[in-house]
C-alpha cells in the first residue's frame, strides 16, 4: 500500500476531483498556502493498492498544468539595490508536486 500525496494549484484541484470521483479514488482533500508566491493550492491525500498508483499519477498529470505568472519580488531596503528590483519577473506556477510513501499498516475503525 502507498500514501500519495499531491499538491496541486487551486486552478486544477477541481478537475482533479472530478477525475477522482470518476475513477472510484478516494482522496482526503485538504486546502494549503505555498509559501513562494503565498497562493492558495490544494493538497490531495490518497492511500491506494501498489497496483493503482500509476494510474493516480497519470490522472494527476492529465489534470495539472504549469503556468507562467508575473510576480514582484519583495522590496529590500537597502542603498546599494538597483533600479530593476522592483520590476515584476516570470515564474512558473502550477503543475502538481506528488509525493508517493510506502505504508507499513493502514486502519480504519
Amino acid at each position: 500500500m502507498k500514501l500519495i500525496i499531491a499538491i496541486v494549484q487551486d486552478k486544477d484541484s477541481n478537475r482533479l476531483s472530478n477525475l477522482f470521483i470518476q475513477e472510484n479514488v478516494r482522496a482526503t482533500k485538504l486546502s494549503t498556502t505555498g509559501g513562494f508566491l503565498k497562493s492558495g493550492n490544494t493538497t490531495f491525500m490518497i492511500g491506494v493498492e501498489d497496483e493503482r498508483v500509476e494510474k493516480i499519477l497519470d490522472l494527476i498529470k492529465e489534470s495539472s498544468r504549469a503556468r507562467k505568472r508575473f510576480m514582484t519580488p519583495p522590496v529590500n531596503i537597502d542603498a546599494s539595490m538597483d533600479s530593476s528590483a522592483a520590476y515584476p519577473i516570470e515564474v512558473q506556477v502550477g503543475g502538481a508536486t506528488v509525493f508517493v510513501l510506502p505504508i507499513d499498516s493502514f486502519y480504519q475503525f
